[in-house]
C-alpha cells in the first residue's frame, strides 16, 4: 500500500530509490573523485548489510518500486549478490538496477542476474583505451568491454551506457557510441558534464544537449524524439533502422526536477532528497540511537517535505557545497 510520506509538498511521489553500496572504487575517474582522492568514511560509520536492508524494507513498503545500487563501485562489495537476493524478493519492487564501472562486472553478472539485477548501466566514457585510462586513472578498458558483451549475451536489454561528455576529451567520440546502437540493444545515455566537490567543474567543458544532439543529427538526419515517462529523467530518442536507442540527460541545461521521482541512501546512511542539494539526514545515527521504524518514517517524511522544487541552476550549483561523486553514489 502507498503512503505519503514519499510525497513531497509539490504532489511529487518518490518511488525511485538509490542505494550507495560503498564509497570504495577500483577507478578514479576525473569528474568522481579529485586528484588527491577523498577521505573515506570508517567502516564503522556505513551502513552494516543488516541495517541497509531494513532501510531499504522501510522504504519499499512506504511505495519505491524501484531501487538502483549504485557506488563508490557497487560490484567490488563482497555481499552484494546477498543484498540483491534480499530486495529482488521485496514485495511492491519492481526493477532492481545497478550502475557500475563494469571493471569487475565480467566475473560476477552471472551470479547477480540469478540473485535477480534485471537493470543495468555500465559507465563508459570513451572507447579510445589510451583515453579510458587518462581519465580513470586506471588501465581496464578491455574488461568494460568484455563486460558489455557478456551483459547483451545475457539478455539484458536495453543495456544503457552512461556516457558523460566533456569538451576536449570525448566530444569527439559522439557518433562512435552512437554507432554502438546500430546493430545491439544498448541505449546510450548522453550525460551532461555535472558539478560536484572536486571535479574541477566549469561551464567551457560543458557540452550542452543541444549542441550534442546536432551534432547527432548532422550525421544521423533520421533521429526521432521518443516519448518520455513524466518522471523520466531522459529525452529519448532512436533513429531509423537502429536496434538500439539513444538518451540525453540534460541536468544543467534543462531541468527535470518537476517530475522528480527519486531519493538517494548514501553508504553513511545518510538519506538524500536531491542529488544537487547538500542537505542530508542521517538514518544510520537513528538506527543506532534506537529508532524504532516509525521514528525512521517521520525521519524520511520530514527530509522529503522540505525537498525544494527544484535545484539552484548550473552556476548556483557550481557554488554550492556538495560532497565528491563518489560519496553520493553515481
Amino acid at each position: 500500500m502507498l503512503s505519503d510520506i514519499l510525497v513531497d509538498r509539490f504532489g511529487r511521489r518518490h518511488n525511485y530509490l538509490r542505494i550507495s553500496l560503498t564509497e570504495r572504487c577500483n577507478l578514479r575517474c576525473q569528474y568522481c573523485m579529485p586528484a588527491d582522492g577523498v577521505d573515506l568514511t570508517p567502516s564503522s560509520k556505513l551502513l552494516s548489510q543488516a541495517e541497509l536492508e531494513r532501510v531499504a524494507k522501510l522504504f519499499v513498503s512506504a511505495g519505491v518500486n524501484k531501487i538502483r545500487l549504485t557506488g563508490g563501485e557497487p560490484t567490488i562489495r563482497p555481499d552484494i549478490e546477498e543484498i540483491c537476493s534480499f530486495l529482488r524478493a521485496l514485495p511492491g519492487l519492481k526493477t532492481l538496477a545497478m550502475t557500475t564501472n563494469g571493471i569487475v562486472l565480467g566475473r560476477k553478472l552471472s551470479k547477480l542476474r540469478d540473485a535477480g539485477l534485471d537493470s543495468l548501466n555500465i559507465s563508459l566514457d570513451t572507447l579510445v583505451p589510451a583515453k579510458f585510462e587518462f581519465m580513470t586513472r586506471r588501465k581496464g578498458h578491455s574488461k568494460v568491454m568484455e563486460a558489455i558483451d557478456a551483459a547483451l549475451e545475457m539478455g539484458y536489454n536495453p543495456l544503457k551506457i552512461n556516457c558523460v561528455i566533456m569538451r576536449g576529451f570525448n566530444e569527439d567520440e559522439i557518433c562512435d557510441f552512437v554507432e554502438l546502437t546500430r546493430e545491439k540493444a544498448i541505449n546510450v545515455r548522453f550525460i551532461e558534464f555535472m558539478p560536484f566537490d572536486g571535479n574541477v567543474w566549469n561551464d567551457k567543458k560543458l557540452v550542452s544537449f543541444l549542441e550534442i544532439k546536432h551534432l547527432v543529427e548532422r550525421q544521423f538526419p533520421s533521429l526521432r524524439r521518443l516519448n518520455d515517462h513524466a518522471s523520466e529523467t531522459a529525452k529519448n530518442f532512436s533513429i531509423e533502422g537502429f536496434k538500439g536507442t539513444l538518451s540525453f540527460i540534460t541536468s544543467m541545461t534543462e531541468h527535470f526536477c518537476a517530475g522528480c521521482n527519486r531519493l538517494r541512501l548514501l553508504a553513511d546512511g545518510n538519506f538524500k532528497v536531491c542529488l544537487f542539494g547538500p542537505s542530508e539526514v542521517s538514518l544510520r545515527d537513528a538506527i543506532r540511537s534506537g529508532a524504532d521504524d516509525n521514528a525512521l518514517r517521520e525521519l524520511i517524511n520530514a527530509a522529503v517535505k522540505r525537498k525544494k522544487a527544484a535545484h539552484a541552476g548550473m552556476f548556483e550549483l557550481a557554488k554550492t557545497p556538495n560532497r565528491p561523486m563518489i560519496h553520493i553514489g553515481g
